[in-house]
């Protein structure tokens, strides 16, 4: 490939900086981000892994950090105008749930497609305790970045060429969401029919 990308210090910034915004306005995938600076390091420097990591899980923390405060500040308010509050009945199942199991579903909740937002609304409005959150966050943030680290080092397997490893790991990152969302609605109907 003539059009040789470059990994280096830069590459970390923008990497952090897109995962951040990500974490806070969820429109960018912010999973395949990661994944792609994971292939790229693999090609140009490994021990750039590292710094994807912590780029990945800082920008990740750091969003969690805004989202958070800004529920539990701006409370159901500010979170209907920002757009991340639309079903209060899945709200209060999640306070239910993080009531229940608060460090599990803090954790996982990162690593589920559409999981993280409305737990941390769950979170900032039933008035979680900060330094909880900001400890629990902390490792459900590093992990996620591991996770989406590890599928983009599958992409760096499989193929020779870097842009060919960053296409591998988009793919599975869509992949997995696609399955993950598809389960996710099955257990839904299933509830809701066991329910009624």
């Amino acid at each position: 490939m003539t059009g040789e990308t470059h990994f280096d210090v830069w590459y970390l910034f923008a990497l952090a900086g897109a995962v951040l915004l990500g974490a806070v306005l969820p429109v960018l995938p912010t999973g395949a981000a990661v994944s792609a600076g994971a292939v790229l390091a693999s090609h140009h420097n490994p021990i750039g892994l590292v710094g994807v990591l912590i780029a990945g899980a800082g920008g990740a923390y750091v969003g969690d950090l805004i989202v958070y405060a800004g529920c539990r500040f701006g409370g159901e308010r500010l979170a209907k105008r920002v757009g991340w509050l639309r079903d209060n009945e899945t709200l209060d199942a999640l306070r239910d749930r993080l009531a229940e199991h608060e460090i599990g579903v803090l954790l996982t909740s990162r690593l589920i497609p559409g999981g993280r937002v409305p737990v941390l609304l769950a979170a900032g409005l039933a008035g979680y305790r900060w330094e909880r959150f900001a400890l629990v966050d902390l490792a459900a943030s590093s992990l996620w970045a591991a996770v989406y680290m590890a599928i983009g080092l599958i992409g760096y397997a499989l193929f020779d060429e870097p842009w060919q490893g960053v296409l591998a790991a988009i793919v599975l990152v869509v992949l997995t969401t696609v399955v993950s969302t598809v389960i996710q609605r099955r257990r839904r109907r299933k509830r809701r029919s066991d329910a009624g």
